[in-house]
């Protein structure tokens, strides 16, 4: 189906994007899954290229628009190019709306410029051993002590958690307070009683570095503080259906991607004498597939047009999210069949998309709290 959701500037963007990632990214992506991350060097080639700082000031060296379709390009090619050990999605979609809408001046001054050139990387803490998508058992605490907050806990599965230079910590400032008692505090490389530990060994998305992290009488300057105290959950609230929609938008590129490649094997590919595409159960199949991630497409371009006029709801998100990544999975299990036992191979693409897609209905919050949240704006 064709889309009708970009301009012939996007075009051209996403011509600039899947060309870097030809040049900078394929060639090397292999080394980088073996070593577990990516080199510091390639975020700032993404900078020099505008792969960075959408939303960003111009004064701060940002591209200066808000429009979300440019992140969504990023998103879709980053994905297509199998490219799963980038943050740079994480970078753009999620910590963005914190880095801009939340900051100061002064912390702008500081942060933005590299935070747009790809110098300054990020990342947000929010889960913990003991703590998933509850966030309200997150027990990390910061106790201000004069013109410090002296910070304490431990979390994981911090995705950029090693090449990180700040991270936004969400931590309890309040005790006793509920939803009202946690604080959004940025942590900044080198500050003592921070440490990184394991860069955790995972089942996809080999080159993304994914760490625990430490933090022990860490003293943070109160200056650190994103927004206000105490709304640390509201600030939250209002930017996780961006996040969201960021996971579907990848989730569906992906499942489209691998559509894409397993039509082209199932016509190259024979048994019994013709190609495996002509036979009824694997059009069907094949059918099914076409089937949904159009559909899934049409609702996400939907919701990015809904998100642009700051009209995306919470609901909207969590349907787009939950269902989009269930739809990667079963297209990507579907495709692997579909390989038979060279689906099963690390050499065939297939298989190492259907180790990246896993996680998809896991982080940003998993099917069931999606459900969940569908389901309370149902008014059950």
């Amino acid at each position: 189906m064709k889309r009708e959701a970009f301009s012939p500037e996007h075009d051209l963007f996403r011509e600039s994007v899947a060309a870097f990632l030809t040049r900078e990214v394929a060639p090397f992506h292999e080394e980088w899954e073996r070593d577990g991350i990516v080199p510091r060097k390639v975020w700032a080639r993404a900078g020099e290229v505008g792969l960075l700082g959408h939303g960003v000031p111009e004064e701060y060296g940002g591209t200066g628009t808000d429009d979300y379709r440019y992140n969504q390009i990023v998103n879709e090619e980053i994905t297509g190019a199998r490219a799963s050990g980038l943050g740079i999605t994480l970078q753009n979609d999620v910590m963005a709306p914190y880095m801009v809408g939340l900051t100061s001046d002064d912390q702008k001054k500081r942060w933005l410029p590299g935070f747009a050139s790809g110098e300054l990387i990020t990342a947000i803490a929010m889960t913990e051993p003991g703590t998933g998508s509850d966030l309200q058992g997150i027990t990390a605490s910061a106790v201000r002590e004069g013109g410090e907050y002296v910070l304490n806990g431990q979390k994981t599965f911090i995705t950029n958690g090693v090449n990180a230079d700040l991270v936004i910590v969400v931590c309890r400032t309040g005790p006793g307070a509920g939803a009202q008692g946690f604080s959004l505090i940025a942590v900044e490389r080198g500050t003592p009683g921070f440490e990184r530990g394991r860069n955790l060994d995972k089942i996809g998305m080999k080159a993304q570095d994914t760490a625990e992290l430490f933090f022990s009488d860490a003293r943070v300057p109160v200056g650190n503080l994103i927004g206000r105290e105490g709304q640390g959950f509201i600030h939250l609230m209002e930017n996780l259906p961006q996040e969201r929609l960021s996971i579907a938008t990848c989730a569906v590129a992906g499942a489209a991607g691998m559509l894409r490649r397993t039509i082209e094997y199932c016509k190259e590919r024979t048994a019994f004498g013709r190609p495996i595409g002509r036979f009824q159960n694997s059009r069907f199949v094949l059918a099914e597939m076409a089937t949904e991630v159009d559909l899934g497409q049409v609702y996400v371009d939907r919701a990015v047009a809904l998100l642009n006029r700051g009209e995306l709801t919470v609901e909207d998100a969590a349907m787009a999210k939950w269902w989009t990544t269930e739809m990667c999975n079963r297209v990507m299990d579907r495709c692997l069949q579909l390989h038979g036992g060279y689906g099963y191979m690390m050499e065939y693409p297939v298989a190492r998309a259907w180790q990246d897609a896993r996680v998809q209905t896991i982080f940003g919050g998993t099917t069931e709290i999606m459900k969940e949240i569908v389901g309370r704006g149902l008014g059950l």
